[in-house]
Formats: structure tokens, sequence, C-alpha cells
């Protein structure tokens, strides 16, 4: 296995990961900035108000776009088995 190719596997790897956990962080983030905009305007500081709706909202996300997930996922891990006779 060359360096070229090792590289390109960890390219692929932190791509797909990027791809993979990137909804679920973007969903959290919108909804953690709007109750923190909410938590602000109505000067309302409980802490699980800041939790319950980004897990619920993580949540969704995750049950919504799992077969997408779980075929980039596979449809990756099939391409490193796939690789491996020719990295030798």
């Amino acid at each position: 296995m060359s360096e070229n190719q090792a590289l390109q596997m960890m390219a692929q790897l932190f791509w797909n990961s990027f791809l993979i956990a990137g909804p679920v962080l973007a969903a959290t983030l919108v909804v953690g900035l709007l109750v923190s905009v909410f938590q602000v305007v109505t000067q309302l500081q409980e802490m699980s108000l800041s939790y319950v709706p980004k897990l619920a909202v993580a949540g969704i996300v995750i049950v919504l776009l799992a077969p997408w997930m779980l075929s980039r996922l596979t449809g990756f891990a099939a391409s490193l088995f796939n690789s491996i006779p020719n990295l030798g």
C-alpha cells in the first residue's frame, strides 16, 4: 500500500463522515441558535430548554435520514473491502 492510497482512503473516510454527520450537526446547530435567541428574548434561562429540543431534532433527523446514512456507510465499507486485493 502506497502513501497515496492511504491518503486517498483517509480523505474518503473524512468526506463520508462529514456527509453522514453533517445534517444532524447542522439541524442541532440551527435549533440551538433558535433556542438561544428565544432564551435571550424571554430571559428564560432553563437548562433543559436548550437540551431537549436539540435532542428531539437530532433524533428526528437520524430517523429520517437513517436509510441514506446507512447506504452511504455500507457503500464506503464495500468499496474498502473491494480495494483490499489491489493494495498489495
